[in-house]
């Protein structure tokens, strides 16, 4: 490809010839600066901007200058709100304190190496990050830079595939306290200070009989609903920021699921659809007419960070720590500890893998353990 540049009244111009549209030469002309060498040098950067499809010059940026081309790039466009979230506080949090000041051509598994040894202890008040966060780190990082081997074309390879994982003591895990999860009598306590009227019952009831996450909960609708094969469809998810309130999808594939649900759940969302209808009534003009389960008296629906308040007000109020999402880990321990099969659990909590099911929670069901050696006692009498 040639190009060549012209003095067009105070101006210079760079033009080069183009790709012919249905066999007719096309040629490409723009100003290029004041003087002759400005219009070279910005020739030449088109040109090979043409060449390569546009693709912008990225070849001595910074590791942090890339996580944010990058960002802008792919994971705003490709991902879901919630996963935006989490790269964005992975990026500025970790990735720019820690690699981000070295460029993106130079870095190898020898600086990435150190780097992941170091996120364990990265935190500066003492705190050592879960290993689950290290592992979101990790995949944040190597997803960025696989894709800066292609498309982008800006490195080689991936050197993340040469990087190993910090080692965790395993039999460090996650406790019962760790997990949120609550008694049967704790749960009581909460009923019990949470009035049928109140627009945190259902909610909370719901989130009890199926595990389901917040925003699930939130988004749930009554068409989910099926009174006559007594089960509910997760299908959204309800997400909240400072700019209000909108409907995505599941978390994951596997989130996609139906779940069953037991006679007195049913009959407490038959009430509040009852109650639900009256109010509606009562409101007139003044309904916020929804198809919502979850829903305030007026008919305007239950919100995450409306939950996430309820929740701090009843842990100030009783005494003992609490939270939405600990009623997810209180529903999978209470069937997994009464003979539920793991791969059922599973399904019912929407996990894409059943390591994370079993990884979660076996550790922390010591019920489980024993009953185990019971079976293998009476399947082999060696209790005699």
């Amino acid at each position: 490809m040639e190009g060549s540049v012209r003095k067009r009244g105070s101006k210079w111009y760079y033009s080069f010839e183009a790709a012919s549209i249905g066999g007719k030469r096309k040629r490409i002309e723009r100003v290029g600066g004041n003087t002759k060498t400005e219009a070279l040098a910005k020739m030449r950067e088109a040109m090979k901007l043409y060449e390569n499809g546009d693709t912008i010059d990225l070849t001595n940026i910074s590791v942090a200058d890339y996580f944010d081309y990058w960002f802008k790039d792919y994971v705003e466009r490709k991902l879901k709100y919630n996963t935006q979230k989490n790269y964005r506080n992975i990026i500025d949090k970790y990735i720019k304190p820690g690699i981000g000041k070295y460029k993106l051509k130079s870095i190898g598994p020898d600086k990435l190496q150190k780097f992941v040894d170091s996120l364990p202890d990265f935190n500066q008040n003492g705190t050592r990050l879960a290993k689950h966060t290290v592992e979101i780190i990790i995949t944040v990082i190597g997803g960025g830079l696989k894709r800066a081997v292609f498309p982008y074309k800006l490195i080689k390879e991936n050197p993340m595939q040469y990087c190993d994982p910090p080692t965790y003591d395993e039999s460090n895990k996650k406790t019962r306290k760790d997990l949120g999860i609550i008694t049967i009598e704790q749960y009581q306590e909460i009923l019990n200070i949470t009035p049928i009227a109140s627009s945190f019952r259902i909610p909370l009831e719901v989130g009890w009989g199926t595990g389901m996450r917040r925003g699930e909960v939130c988004g749930l609708y009554w068409s989910d609903v099926s009174f006559e094969e007594k089960t509910i469809k997760v299908e959204r998810n309800m997400l909240q920021d400072k700019y209000g309130i909108k409907m995505g999808t599941p978390k994951t594939k596997s989130s996609y699921r139906t779940i069953d649900i037991d006679e007195g759940l049913l009959r407490t969302l038959k009430e509040h659809r009852k109650r639900q209808m009256e109010n509606k009534i009562r409101y007139g003009q003044f309904y916020f007419d929804s198809p919502y389960v979850c829903t305030k008296e007026n008919g305007e629906p239950v919100t995450p960070n409306s939950i996430k308040w309820n929740c701090t007000r009843i842990s100030k109020a009783l005494g003992f720590r609490f939270n939405f999402h600990g009623l997810r880990h209180t529903h999978a321990t209470l069937l997994l500890e009464h003979g539920a099969n793991a791969k059922s659990v599973q399904e019912r909590l929407g996990h894409s893998k059943i390591s994370t099911t079993l990884d979660t929670y076996a550790h922390v069901t010591k019920k489980m353990k024993n009953e185990t050696i019971d079976i293998f006692t009476k399947a082999t009498g060696s209790q005699k």
